[in-house]
């Protein structure tokens, strides 16, 4: 917005012609002819265009099947760039730019197609033009060091959605995220950052809407700088920085999962709604086979952005520098991050998008994790990035699953991932791992120890979809059980993992409702499923018979109990001197028999066990000692036979009340029972 109008302007440089299109309040469509340059950037100055105008481009052009890219001048066009959409795409035949001519109507063959005059502004969503002002009154973002962090997933209508302290009308959106009653709840449990799944405009697959369904976590993205807009009520721009500012106040850091790996467009044969209408062969990795055009596939989703492209390297970088300026991000969690390093559609530590980000000013300050894996050729890589970058970590995940169901040979392994995963990222290398047992892709914690396989027939796709490898264990029955045993059972086995996850050296990633045992009915794959089995239940929030009555239908699970132990696990690593200064310390393994012991003990012997003795230069004369005991039966555990030790047991898992500070005094000997995890404290 300068000299008293808008400049638009859109990158298209083989298009003949572009249209700025405006509409007024009636929906009645202004066509403007814009001006082209040597950069390719087309560009029109409009006097007296004002914040809140909407828009779209059109562009002219060559058009011809089974060619790249293709110009459709009755398409009306997103601006990628948009600040902000307002509509949803309605799909329908006028969305695609060509007809399908052939016997069987193939989309994804564009040999027989046929140009598309019908008009598509009816169908589509509106670009709007903002300005990025607003108050933050002086509110700071809060810079919390890795080193301290405490990250939460979160789906922002998810946690909101049946929320009872939340007004009704603000559950599901930006402002019900920042109400009072959610800052309370989240800074009481502990955590520092707040992980949203993607809150950036989004639209819903063709299929998804015939099967009645929708793009729930949002991995499907429109304009990749506009925030979604279902999530606002009148004003999703304001409505969201609102959001920030306020967790920002709180002390609260907000981490934005982008997707830089595909966009909404889909395959060869999707719809033309932005980025396909203007550069396809520029933003997507595009190849040719025996004359047949196809997109490269590498995000499971239709098509790859092109990394070896300075339009889709400036368009990502754009898009990082809109978030954290203008909507003071504190960082990203990159969704298949592997894709944005792929150089000729080979993976490289050196990515001009790795070094763009280190060197900016601005973004080099943020938090930056990535997704190490996608699916295409080689795509797997938990050490491949930047230094300063965090990876989920995938081996940590996996390992205390199966270390905790009890599978043979484990133990080493997670001696390593217990300790920062240093074999993995080298010395120094565990401000690298992002450690979590749960994310929004798989089983909740609730559901990881209540099923075995699967159960996704809501989705669709006769249970076909999700990963069949969870590491998951029932404890007995599959699902939902009214048994005493199993229940409790299930509850411990729930301690157990987030002990090991606060206790151990990286930074922490809680889900959302795992702290108190949200479960979605075994649903692993709960991308499509805006409905209960995804919004987290508030219920045994409430204090009366309505809270005895959803425990007997949860089956008398007490989520209460599982919060308290939540938040005073993390009170526990968050206070406790020897945990803050993880990065300092050193870790010795013993048998349980008090012998010290090489990590490779533990395989070797087949034990269902670990032990660690973790101790701190800073903090002389003063140990803890972390005992996972995974196995069936009760442990002798034999400390120290020095005579000038003390001991106390701060934590038992097996005990009703875990919490404790109570002094050994057995003479160096303690009695594990079996699935539990044990801390104790050891003095000189």
């Amino acid at each position: 917005m300068v000299n008293g109008g808008v400049n638009f302007a859109v990158y298209a440089p083989k298009a003949s012609q572009l249209f700025l299109s405006l509409f007024d309040k009636e929906e009645r469509e202004h066509r403007l002819t814009m001006f082209p340059s040597s950069s390719g950037v087309w560009h029109i100055h409009v006097k007296g265009i004002t914040e809140g105008q909407r828009y779209g481009f059109r562009a002219d052009g060559p058009w011809a099947a089974n060619v790249s890219p293709r110009f459709n001048i009755h398409k009306l066009l997103l601006d990628p760039f948009a600040r902000e959409v307002t509509g949803q795409v309605k799909w329908c035949e006028q969305l695609f730019d060509y007809l399908p001519d052939g016997a069987q109507g193939e989309r994804e063959t564009g040999n027989q197609w046929t140009i598309n005059k019908q008009d598509s502004a009816s169908f589509t969503p509106r670009s709007v033009v903002r300005s990025p002002d607003f108050d933050w009154e002086g509110v700071p973002r809060p810079e919390i060091p890795k080193e301290q962090s405490i990250l939460y997933e979160a789906h922002l209508k998810g946690f909101t959605f049946t929320h009872p302290g939340i007004p009704e009308n603000i559950r599901g959106t930006y402002l019900g995220m920042c109400h009072p009653v959610v800052i309370s709840y989240l800074k009481e449990l502990g955590i520092t950052s707040l992980e949203l799944l993607p809150v950036t405009s989004k639209v819903s697959e063709e299929r998804l809407i015939h099967l009645g369904l929708v793009n729930y976590w949002g991995y499907n993205p429109l304009c990749l700088m506009a925030p979604e807009p279902s999530y606002g009520i009148s004003d999703p721009v304001s409505e969201m920085k609102t959001m920030v500012r306020e967790l920002h106040r709180a002390g609260i850091e907000v981490i934005m999962d982008v997707v830089f790996n595909h966009t909404c467009e889909g395959g060869l044969g999707g719809p033309v709604l932005n980025f396909r209408g203007l550069a396809e062969d520029e933003y997507y990795h595009m190849e040719s086979n025996q004359g047949q055009l196809s997109t490269v596939n590498y995000s499971g989703c239709g098509n790859t952005l092109n990394f070896d492209s300075f339009q889709t390297l400036k368009i990502t970088m754009d898009a990082l520098r809109c978030w954290a300026e203008e909507y003071q991000i504190d960082g990203f969690r990159f969704d298949l991050a592997p894709i944005m390093g792929r150089q000729h559609r080979h993976f490289s530590p050196q990515s001009p998008f790795f070094f763009a980000i280190s060197q900016d000013p601005v973004l080099s300050q943020r938090k930056m994790i990535a997704e190490p894996w996608d699916i295409g050729p080689d795509g797997y890589h938990l050490t491949g990035f930047p230094r300063d970058w965090q990876s989920w970590n995938d081996r940590y995940r996996d390992g205390c699953r199966k270390f905790w169901k009890g599978e043979p040979g484990i133990a080493t392994e997670m001696a390593w991932r217990f300790t920062g995963s240093e074999d993995l990222f080298s010395k120094g290398g565990h401000l690298q791992t992002m450690n979590y047992i749960c994310s929004h892709d798989g089983f909740t914690l609730m559901d990881l120890v209540s099923y075995d396989q699967r159960h996704n027939l809501a989705n669709g796709e006769n249970n076909r979809d999700g990963d069949a490898h969870n590491h998951s264990w029932n404890h007995g029955i599959e699902g939902k059980t009214d048994s005493h045993k199993i229940l409790k059972a299930r509850l411990r086995s729930r301690k157990n993992l987030v002990s090991m996850l606060m206790l151990t050296k990286g930074t922490p990633m809680l889900m959302a409702g795992d702290e108190f045992g949200h479960s979605q009915e075994g649903n692993n794959n709960a991308y499509c499923q805006d409905s209960k089995i995804t919004w987290l239940n508030w219920q045994w929030l409430n204090n009366s018979n309505e809270r005895a009555h959803y425990e007997e239908e949860r089956e008398n699970t007490d989520c209460s109990e599982m919060m308290t132990f939540t938040k005073k696990m993390i009170q526990f690593r968050c206070n406790h001197p020897l945990l803050q200064t993880l990065g300092h310390n050193t870790f010795d393994f013993y048998s349980h028999e008090g012998l010290q012991v090489d990590p490779e003990y533990f395989s070797l012997q087949r034990c269902d066990y670990l032990i660690v003795k973790t101790t701190s230069p800073i903090h002389a004369g003063r140990s803890l000692i972390v005992v996972m005991h995974s196995g069936k039966r009760f442990m002798k555990l034999q400390l120290s036979k020095h005579l000038y030790k003390r001991w106390f047991i701060t934590l038992d898992t097996s005990l009703d009340n875990s919490f404790c500070n109570e002094p050994l005094l057995n003479r160096g000997w303690y009695r594990v029972s079996p699935s539990s995890v044990v801390v104790i404290e050891e003095l000189d």
